[in-house]
């Protein structure tokens, strides 16, 4: 497998303070990555970096030519009064005016996530789990070939994040689909994820995580 991000020497400080100093790691063309590591110790910070959000001090990052971001945010309640469906909610970054192959990316998308069946249903009535994946629906939108999931477990009952990791997994596997999960959850990312990144006193370490727990718990 080619690389599909290569990051050099990658350092961020705020002010006087450094959250990480010369990173340096690869992501492979269709792997699936867990990225770990303490509160604090800068993980929204790279996230951020690699979405060029933030500019890093120094180091830099290159994803492979033709890689397409899609971004999974941590779980967000929706107001049970809030008034779209499902549906309409997943198509809110599309164009207003939805012509015929836009309305079937749509349902595509819908089915995907197994969204169809209920796809009338306000968002604001919808469950946890469903929410979480209106959410992966929008990002599939855009035919990514990474997916970042920042968090996007986390709140959700254990039947919900299986259900969701079912979906990722799935997309990796159908679409070669390249993941970077964001988790405090090892037993989850041991669960679906190939390798790991551990972030911890500003520096990172990379493997396999079926390794992980022997490594650093």
């Amino acid at each position: 497998m080619s690389d599909i991000l290569e990051v050099k020497n990658l350092s961020m400080r705020f002010d006087k303070k450094t959250v990480f100093s010369d990173l340096n790691f690869n992501l492979e063309k269709g792997s699936t990555t867990a990225l770990l590591g303490p509160n604090g110790t800068g993980k929204t910070t790279l996230i951020s970096i690699l979405m060029k959000m933030l500019a890093p001090t120094t180091g830099s990052f290159k994803f492979a030519d033709g890689v397409r971001l899609g971004y999974v945010p941590q779980f967000r309640n929706i107001d049970a009064e809030y008034p779209l469906s499902i549906e309409a909610f997943v198509g809110l970054n599309a164009p207003t005016f939805k012509k015929r192959e836009v309305k079937e990316a749509i349902k595509n998308q819908l089915q995907e996530t197994n969204l169809y069946e209920i796809r009338h249903t306000r968002m604001g009535e919808a469950s946890g789990g469903q929410k979480q994946r209106a959410y992966l629906a929008q990002a599939l939108l855009d035919h990514p070939n990474v997916i970042i999931l920042d968090e996007a477990t986390a709140s959700l009952d254990p039947m919900a994040k299986d259900e969701l990791m079912k979906l990722i997994r799935h997309l990796n596997e159908k679409h070669n689909i390249t993941v970077l999960f964001v988790t405090h959850d090892v037993a989850l990312a041991q669960k679906y994820m190939q390798n790991y990144l551990y972030l911890i006193n500003g520096h990172i370490e990379q493997g396999e995580m079926a390794q992980f727990k022997e490594a650093y718990e």
